[in-house]
Order: structure tokens, then sequence, then C-alpha cells
């Protein structure tokens, strides 16, 4: 297994895509529409020099899985490891919480009421990508 992945939380409009490594945590978080999915994964994968990519089960990922699977960087396939997606946007909204609380008035209502102003796409990618390493070593 390797130590750094690319994962990828998919939609029909919009994925996250995350650079993971498994002890540093989140290298690189973005959120990229669908119909660029393919240039963003490649990109990362070249530039980290990884070949891994870590993909949610739910939504859109078969589609998903057909778009990365003929990709290659540097001669090499991708290898695209599908990973339990449940609840994982539950937790991605707690996480974007504790990162990014909220200010002023907003602090005196419950973040449990709120919606975060931005997607969160890629914090579930990073999340997908810490379910795969502990799946292998926890």
């Amino acid at each position: 297994m390797e130590d750094l992945v690319v994962a990828v939380d998919p939609g029909r409009a919009k994925c996250g895509v995350a650079v993971v490594h498994r002890t540093q945590g989140a290298l690189r978080r973005q959120v990229v529409e669908t119909a660029a999915l393919a240039t963003a994964v490649t990109a990362l994968a070249h530039e980290y020099e990884t070949v891994t990519v870590i993909l949610g089960d739910r939504t859109y990922s078969a589609e998903t899985a057909r778009t990365l699977a003929g990709l290659t960087v540097q001669g090499e396939a991708l290898r695209v490891r599908r990973v339990d997606e449940h609840h994982t946007s539950e937790m991605a909204r707690s996480r974007y919480w504790r990162e990014n609380p909220p200010r002023g008035w907003k602090r005196l209502i419950p973040v449990t009421m709120q919606v975060p102003p931005v997607p969160i796409d890629d914090y579930v990618a990073v999340i997908l990508a810490e379910r795969y390493f502990c799946s292998n070593s926890c």
C-alpha cells in the first residue's frame, strides 16, 4: 500500500479531490467540476508521483470509475480502489465546522443546524483516504 493517494468523492456535477499522505494528512484539497475530474486527477497524480486513486462507492461511483480506468501517469495505469462512503458527508460537515468555526452572530446557532457556506466534497475525499489507510492498518 502506498503512503500517498489521490482521493475522489464522486458526484454528478462536482467532485471532491484530495491528495492525502498516510501520516502527514491532507496535502491538497479541491472541488472540481465532474467534467474536469480526469484532468485534475491526472495532474495531481503526476505532481505527487502516485498512481493510487481512492474512490467513494456511492453516488456516481461507477461512472467515475469508468472515467478514471483508462488514465495513466508516466506510463502506469491508475489503480482505483473503492472505499465505503457511508456517513462521510456528515463527518465532513463536522470536520469543516471544527476547522472553520462560525463567526459573529452565527456562533450562537448550533453548527448542527447550519449548512457550510462552501462545498465540502474535498473534506469527504480526505475522509475516504483516511478510511482507506485505516482499513489496511487500524
